[in-house]
Order: C-alpha cells, then structure tokens, then sequence
C-alpha cells in the first residue's frame, strides 16, 4: 500500500486523523454515521428528502443505500463541522466553493488516508472493490477516491 499512496499527507487529511482519534475510532469497522453522529454532539434524521445539514440536524436521504447515505453522511459533515452560513443566500461562488470543499472532504472522511494506510489489499486488480467493501462505499466512489487520489 505505500507504494499507492504518498507518504505526505494533506491539512485535510491530518484534520480528519485528529478527529478520528479525538472521537477514538482507529478502523474501518468503526466508521458508523450514527455513532460518529453521537461522538460529535449532532443528530441524524432519515427523511425522504435529499441529503442536507438544516439546524444542527444531519438530514440523509432515507432512498439511499447504506453506501450512499455513509458518503452523503461525510458531504453533510463537513457543512456541519467546518462551514458556516445559509447556502440558500450565499454568492453563488462562495457555495461552489463550498460544495467543492465538502465533496473533497467527504472522500477522505469515509476513506480515511490514515486507515487506507493500514488495510492489507489482495491485488491490484480487485483494490478498488477491497477499499469498496473495507469501508462500505460504494465502487465508484472508491475508485474516484484511489484514481484520482481524492
């Protein structure tokens, strides 16, 4: 594995370890929305609606699969975590900006550089469904995540 990823690390990807570590989870079997939710003092609802963080509340969309609701739990996170202000009135570049920045965000929340690091691959040709299944994304995005190192 470490001759896939660098050994350097991004401000994001240091950001995320310290608060893995503050709320003491290590592996990937430990990545739950709902627990990772209570250890950050914020509440989960499932609604048919499409993903969102409304008021303190991290919305998900109840049509998705576990996969899908994980990755839209990382989005809403980093809106909960590390944005401030009302995306409905904001300039819409301020918004792009921070859609870019929550998109990226949620790749390294749910695939965590410092767990990747540790997980024991079979080959190259099925590391992307190892990582899928490591840590309950789906394919796709797993694959974003190692192709394009996200």
């Amino acid at each position: 594995m470490e001759r896939i990823l660098s050994k350097n690390t991004t401000h994001l990807d240091d950001w995320i370890e310290a608060f893995y570590h503050q709320i003491n989870i290590k592996n990937p079997s430990e990545l739950d929305l709902l627990d990772i939710a209570y250890r950050s003092n914020l509440k989960v609802e499932f609604l048919n609606i499409s993903s969102r963080y409304y008021a303190g509340t991290i919305i998900i969309d109840n049509r998705l699969s576990p996969q899908e609701q994980w990755q839209d739990f990382g989005h809403e996170l980093c809106h909960a975590l590390r944005h401030e202000g009302n995306q409905l009135i904001m300039p819409p570049l301020f918004r792009e900006l921070q859609e870019m920045q929550t998109k990226r965000f949620a790749y390294k929340f749910c695939i965590p550089t410092f767990m990747l690091r540790k997980i024991k691959l079979t080959t190259e040709n099925d590391l992307i469904k190892d990582i899928s299944l490591a840590f309950k994304v789906t394919y796709n995005f797993a694959r974003n995540r190692f192709l394009y190192r996200v």
